[in-house]
This record gives C-alpha cells, sequence and structure tokens, in this order.
C-alpha cells in the first residue's frame, strides 16, 4: 500500500482552507474516512448528496460524523428534477441508483475545484474491490473515463438524459468539470482502498468507536444491520441484480466474509437457503409511489432486464439451473 500520511502532509503543506473534500453518506464507510483523515491531521470538508429516501437512521449517523469535526455540505436537488431522472433512469437501465452515482462524482470535483481544495478522498475503490479489472480500475485521479466505465451510470452523461421532462438547465447538478480542470487546479483524487486494506468489519469497528449505529430493525437488503441503511431506494438498486445476474446483495456481503475468512462457504449456502425470498416489498410500494409508476409497470422493467443467459422457464416458473440452494422453492 502506498504511504497516506505522506499524502496527507503534503496537502496539508499547501495551507488551503480545506486540506480535503471527502463525499460521504453518513454510513460506516464514509465514518471511517472522516476518522481515516482526522487521525492523519487533515482539515476535511464533507459532502453530501441527499437522496429523496433518506432514513431516519441515515440522517442520524451522518449528524454523528459531522460532530467528529467537519464542515459539512448537503445537496439537495430539485425533486422534480430528481424524480424524473429516477424514474427514467429505472426505466432505461433498470438502474434506480444512476441519479444517484452521477450527482455524486459530478458534483464532488467541480466543489473541490470551486474551493480550491488540493484532495478529494473516496472510499473504496468499487470497481477493483469487486472483482474488477487491476489495471483499467486503477485511476489515480479517478478521470472521466474512470467514471464513464466504472461510475454506474451506464456510460451516460448529463446531455443524454435531455427530455421533454428534463433540461440542459435541469441536469446542471449532473454536470461534471473537464479532467484538464482537475489537471491545471492540480487537484488530487485518490480512494483510501489503495492505501489501506478495504475490510467491512475494520471500518465498522472503527464506526461504531465513534458513535455510528447500525439499524436497530435489521438489515434492509443483505445481512448486515449496518450497511445500506441510509437511503430507503438502495434496495431497488440491488434488488435488480437478481434479474440481471441471479444474485442478490447478500450474495456480495456473504463472499467478503468469505474472502476475509470470517465465513466458510457451506455456512453462506446455508444462509442464502435460511433467506429464501428477499424481495423488498415494502420499498418497491414506496419507490413506485415516488416514481408514479404502477407495481405492473414496476415489474415489467425487473422482467425486462431478466438475463436469459441466467434463467430458464421450468414448469410455468422462472428458475435458475444449478443455483447455489439445490433445493430453492421458486415463486
Amino acid at each position: 500500500m502506498r504511504n497516506f500520511r505522506d499524502l496527507a502532509q503534503g496537502a496539508i503543506a499547501l495551507g488551503r482552507r480545506y486540506d480535503c473534500l471527502i463525499p460521504v453518506s453518513g454510513g460506516k464507510d464514509s465514518t471511517w474516512q472522516v476518522v481515516t483523515c482526522l487521525e492523519h491531521g487533515l482539515n476535511p470538508l464533507a459532502f453530501s448528496w441527499k437522496p429523496p429516501g433518506r432514513t431516519t437512521i441515515g440522517a442520524l449517523n451522518l449528524a454523528n460524523l459531522i460532530s467528529l469535526g467537519v464542515d459539512h455540505l448537503d445537496l439537495t436537488i430539485d425533486p422534480r428534477v430528481e424524480r424524473a431522472l429516477t424514474r427514467a433512469a429505472f426505466l432505461r437501465f433498470g438502474a434506480a441508483g444512476l441519479p444517484f452515482h452521477m450527482a455524486m462524482f459530478s458534483s464532488t470535483h467541480p466543489l473541490a475545484a470551486g474551493f480550491d481544495v488540493p484532495l478529494v478522498v473516496w472510499g473504496e475503490n468499487s470497481a477493483v474491490e469487486y472483482a474488477g479489472e487491476d489495471d483499467s480500475a486503477l485511476a489515480p485521479r479517478l478521470n472521466a473515463a474512470w467514471l464513464s466505465r466504472f461510475g454506474v451510470t451506464h456510460g451516460t452523461a448529463a446531455p443524454d438524459w435531455v427530455s421533454g421532462d428534463l433540461s440542459e438547465r435541469d441536469l446542471a447538478p449532473y454536470r461534471g468539470i473537464p479532467d484538464e480542470e482537475l489537471e491545471r487546479k492540480k487537484i488530487r483524487v485518490v480512494f483510501l482502498g489503495d492505501f489501506f486494506r478495504w475490510d467491512p468489519a475494520r471500518t465498522l469497528r472503527v464506526a461504531q468507536e465513534h458513535g455510528f449505529r447500525a439499524r436497530p430493525e435489521g438489515p434492509v437488503t443483505g445481512i448486515h444491520d449496518h450497511a445500506d441503511i441510509d437511503d430507503e431506494f438502495i434496495s431497488i438498486h440491488h434488488h435488480l441484480k437478481w434479474f440481471k445476474y441471479g444474485f442478490t446483495r447478500s450474495f456480495d456481503n456473504l463472499s467478503i466474509e468469505i474472502r476475509n475468512g470470517r465465513l466458510g462457504r457451506d455456512r453462506a449456502v446455508e444462509i442464502i437457503r435460511e433467506l429464501g425470498d428477499e424481495t423488498p416489498y415494502g420499498d418497491i410500494a414506496r419507490f413506485c409511489e415516488y416514481t408514479a409508476l404502477m407495481k405492473d409497470e414496476f415489474n415489467a422493467v425487473c422482467e425486462r432486464f431478466r438475463d436469459l443467459s441466467v434463467w430458464s422457464r421450468r414448469d410455468g416458473r422462472w428458475v435458475i439451473e444449478g443455483f447455489i440452494v439445490p433445493d430453492r422453492v421458486w415463486t
């Protein structure tokens, strides 16, 4: 791993108003990012995109993060625009989270340029941590090419969403700045995961030691009560994985636990069996209300993205042949 302390000292030596900008949600990972930067002597400015479904526990954890000793900006996008883009992204790509990813990536770097912040500190490099191609995923400046391929925007940018419902002006919050502007301002963009081994159990422990709270009611999606708890629509983002790839958020969580030696594969398979149907019915109802979609329309979009190389029909039901749980009851 590279030396983050030297990088931090270099930013501090510039004597700017803020040494670094940290995109945060209030989750355990962003809490760990803030703690790590503070421990290295940095004076951070934290920045959030406010999701339309920010939860009570998400708001409490974000407030706790701010109380650790950082200034914070919260971007709220015109609800009409955000609703229209969320609906359009879901209909076009089955991607409920696209507006979130586009807003965070597009707004963070212009903000760093505007405040003359020399360093942007993201969390893990998701393109590497979740089985990306290391050679192309490693991007020390997180440039436009990286965002197009790994930014979870299906290779689109703000101009691609101009329509009868969304004008160029409406989409202003989703426009970034050219790579040349980052170069001219000498803004360094890094992932903490490039400096420290990324382990969710470790980030959780540090976050809890600094006031982060899990969800008392249990998991929203997946197996953890401390992950994906700040936005009630994140479960929709993960739900589409079932249709597109034949796995759920729980598979993500369990695979990481196996990789880190905390769980055996046999037990992981048993957990998948015990979980059974992971459809987030309540969140689907709220998402349909938010986007003005009928339940049948929502289901039709999910079906449109069902990967027929993964799924097949048997006795009138969709099944995955050779599924990891042989005795699964298909409904």
